[in-house]
């Protein structure tokens, strides 16, 4: 077998293969190989483990990766990553999976997309989020104090407002609460003020409306509305 060395760059000549790679050391089926143009292989024991590709592309457990990085365990992609044997977070079957314990799983995105976590279940459920929130000023020019997916709120008039959202709601189907309270004062019945949410719910928008506690439409100094979805 030739070998040509080319000055300090390196060695040339010799692309060698899985069983026989082209840098060994005393394990002669063991190192580095050049499977094609722009490629570059790992061998252990005879058999490819890890390879770039052309593209950039590195591959663990497959010669084909289809993106920047692909781990593959057998025929399910794989990618653990943690400090110990027992704590790590990993790829498997399309699903990202947190863990602290060998058998005690913290958190997953599923293969749906769906975000699971472990608070106190006993297993991993999925958590249901909120969509959208707003807490405004409900009286003379309503104004957002804060809030999140809301881009502004429209006034119909005393106690009678909505809520628009800056992205839609994937359907009507959403669940929506509310509070509200006065400037100032302790409990009373001047100071209630029920939210209500009157009308039918839109994936734009959702109505938003305030009452004493006879029914009485009335403007709030804060009010606060939740979506879940």
């Amino acid at each position: 077998m030739a070998i040509t060395i080319n000055g300090t760059t390196g060695i040339a000549g010799v692309d060698g293969s899985a069983g026989t790679p082209a840098i060994q050391g005393a394990d002669t089926n063991t190192g580095m190989f050049f499977p094609a143009a722009d490629t570059i292989a790992f061998a252990e024991g005879g058999a490819e483990i890890a390879r770039f590709d052309s593209s950039g592309n590195l591959g663990l457990g497959t010669s084909s990766p289809s993106g920047k990085l692909n781990v593959i365990s057998g025929s399910v992609a794989q990618l653990i990553i943690g400090f110990n044997a027992t704590s790590a977070s990993y790829l498997d079957s399309d699903a990202i999976v947190f863990r602290n314990a060998a058998t005690t799983e913290a958190g997953r995105f599923t293969s749906t997309g769906l975000f699971q976590f472990n608070s106190g279940y006993g297993s991993s459920a999925t958590a249901y989020g909120c969509r959208a929130w707003v807490a405004f000023n409900g009286t003379g020019t309503v104004a957002i104090r804060a809030s999140g997916n809301v881009s502004s709120i429209s006034d119909f008039g005393t106690g009678d407002y909505a809520a628009n959202f800056s992205t839609n709601m994937p359907d009507t189907n959403y669940a929506s609460v509310g509070a509200s309270v006065k400037s100032s004062g302790g409990p009373s019945g001047s100071n209630s003020g029920i939210v209500t949410m009157g009308e039918v719910p839109a994936v734009g928008s959702q109505g938003v409306g305030v009452l004493t506690a006879d029914g009485t439409a009335i403007d709030r100094a804060y009010v606060y509305a939740a979506f879940f979805r």
